[in-house]
């Protein structure tokens, strides 16, 4: 019977659905995090009677057809890239992007990493870096005698030096924006590759034209909606089950041919 299989695609396809959802939950907390939905697709159909086939010899045409469908599959999981809170810490080198773009990060390997974490610190020689000690890009640098730094919202980094009243830019913080951000491939640790789907990174200084701004002092909360993921993961599960409950009747209804006498 085909139901059993069918079924069987349903339940796989839930099960990945499930593992989604829970991904979710469990980066709630994750800065930056963009929150990810899985789209499902029909598989093939089987035609027991042909649409637009021809009826009789009259040239009159069957309307409809029979088409037996033969489950369905899982076809992406899109990543939902919207702004997510932001989260006032008055740490300096916490910085949130308040728009569009993507941290540029150095990779160990020389790769350019992208992210949405702009939860920084700074080398022992005083590097901006990541958590992980990569270096954000482009580099900059802080004078360890440096008695202030702010971080504007164009992504200029200034310095208080000592025995100079005016401040002293050291850097500048560049943003990188793509045509498809769900096409960017996720490597954990907050960092996303550029692939063929994404495009090319385009770089500018944040606040230009179709980049966002700076926020010091500030992190970008993960997009996660609690209550709606719980509502997916309750739809989700029902739904399992009522794929499961048709292999059961597939399986009631098989043996009730084979006790037939």
């Amino acid at each position: 019977m085909r139901s059993l299989s069918i079924g069987a695609t349903g339940m796989l396809a839930q099960q990945m659905n499930v593992e989604v959802i829970s991904n979710n939950i469990a980066n709630m907390n994750t800065t930056g995090y963009k929150r990810g939905r899985t789209e499902f697709h029909d598989l093939l159909y089987q035609d027991l009677r042909r649409v637009g086939s021809a009826s009789s010899d009259a040239g009159t045409i069957v309307p409809s057809g029979v088409q037996v469908g033969l489950g369905v599959k899982a076809a992406a999981v899109y990543r939902i890239t919207e702004q997510g809170n932001i989260m006032i810490t008055d740490n300096t080198f916490d910085v949130a992007v308040n728009g569009k773009g993507y941290f540029q990060v150095e990779l160990p390997n020389g790769d350019t990493g992208y992210s949405r974490a702009g939860s920084f610190q700074l080398s022992p020689d005083g590097d901006l870096v990541t958590p992980d000690g990569y270096l954000v890009q482009p580099g900059i640098t802080i004078p360890l005698d440096a008695a202030g730094v702010t971080i504007n919202a164009s992504g200029e980094v200034w310095v208080d030096l000592q025995g100079q009243v005016a401040p002293t830019n050291v850097g500048q913080l560049e943003l990188a924006t793509f045509a498809n951000e769900a096409g960017l491939e996720a490597i954990g640790d907050n960092l996303f590759l550029e692939t063929a789907a994404s495009g090319n990174a385009n770089v500018a200084a944040p606040g230009t034209e179709g980049f966002g701004t700076i926020l010091q002092g500030a992190l970008e909360t993960s997009n996660v909606n609690v209550v709606q993921e719980i509502t997916n993961l309750i739809t989700a599960q029902r739904a399992y089950e009522m794929n499961s409950k048709v292999i059961q009747a597939s399986d009631e209804m098989m043996r009730s041919v084979t006790q037939m006498r």
